[in-house]
């Protein structure tokens, strides 16, 4: 039987987080509890990505196993938070073995966060390294923390409409395997309700009272937009404790993508990046399909726990005040 659990149950991870409320941006970190690492894999389907050290992950490269993943945001200029990640991964002696040196193997996505806040403040090495420090405490929360802290949705009409979205999670067990994910939602798209197909969060008319339909906003004009880059990408991590290879893990997230298809439209745009990490932390046996499909559900969940819990934020309205008006 499926029942729900949180991601911190799942083992052989830690999480961590930290922002810069002001400027409104942060950052947060996934490490190997295990000095050896983690399986990993990865999807990109976005047309925008800013991200570090993918190609580790493709089957074809040696690395069998990483040792973090960094979700931040700060475009490609937040990229530096996997510095700090090291630093603390080679102080605790966790890398690949160089003789000299361990050399961590840290991996990382980036949302673009910088007209939100302080387009000048970025994720850099420090937060990455107090990120590090907050996961030995295992401060991870949904909403506006962490990647989270700046992210929006439903900007094609540009920011003046959209509603601040955050980060978000959900997990499921079945018998002793375990599958989760974490989603920092920050979709050019409006965010649905998977199963009820209920707007949730998205393009805002203009008196901020009621949702206008991004798709038929796109479909009234069939001119080509040269620059639809308002600040934007939803990336995520598919955590299970399943013993899979790297290029198992690849599919798995790839078969994850369809979450955010079923809850973002439009998605996989050329002004999105939008990346999914599928990790290994176990050794249970699983079958690759049936972790791919709970892979979908538990990324589509993660994406409404996001949004739902992120909090009106720098102008930008959040779930409960639009339709709860609190």
């Amino acid at each position: 039987m499926k029942k729900e659990i949180t991601i911190t149950d799942i083992k052989g991870i830690r999480i961590g987080q930290t922002e810069n409320k002001e400027a409104g941006t942060g950052c947060t970190v996934i490490l190997s509890e295990s000095g050896q690492g983690m399986c990993a894999g990865l999807d990109v389907r976005g047309g925008g990505p800013a991200s570090r050290e993918s190609e580790l992950l493709k089957p074809l490269a040696a690395a069998n196993a990483i040792h973090g993943i960094v979700l931040a945001g700060g475009s490609a200029f937040g990229l530096g938070a996997a510095d700090g990640v090291m630093r603390y991964l080679e102080e605790h002696d966790i890398g690949f073995d160089v003789g000299v040196t361990k050399v961590p193997l840290v991996c990382q996505a980036d949302l673009f966060d910088l007209t939100v806040g302080d387009a000048l403040v970025r994720p850099d090495a420090e937060m990455g390294y107090k990120a590090c420090l907050n996961a030995e405490r295992g401060n991870y929360q949904d909403g506006n923390f962490g990647a989270g802290c700046g992210a929006t949705v439903g900007k094609f009409a540009g920011m003046d409409c959209c509603m601040k979205s955050g980060i978000g999670s959900y997990a499921v067990q079945i018998g002793a395997l375990q599958v989760g994910a974490i989603v920092a939602v920050n979709a050019l798209g409006d965010i649905y309700d998977w199963k009820t197909g209920m707007k949730l969060a998205g393009l805002l008319s203009e008196d901020h009272r009621s949702f206008r339909v991004t798709e038929e906003l796109m479909y009234a004009s069939t001119e080509v937009v040269e620059n639809k880059f308002t600040g934007n990408t939803t990336i995520g991590v598919i955590i299970t404790n399943a013993k899979f290879e790297k290029s198992a893990l690849c599919k798995i997230a790839g078969m994850a993508h369809d979450g955010y298809a079923r809850s973002i439209r439009p998605v996989h745009t050329t002004a999105d990046g939008d990346s999914i990490y599928a990790v290994s932390t176990g050794e249970i046996l699983a079958d690759q399909d049936l972790v791919g499909t709970l892979a979908a559900e538990v990324m589509s969940e993660a994406i409404i726990n996001a949004v739902k819990s992120a909090e009106s934020a720098y102008g930008y309205p959040g779930y409960r005040e639009v339709i709860y008006g609190e």
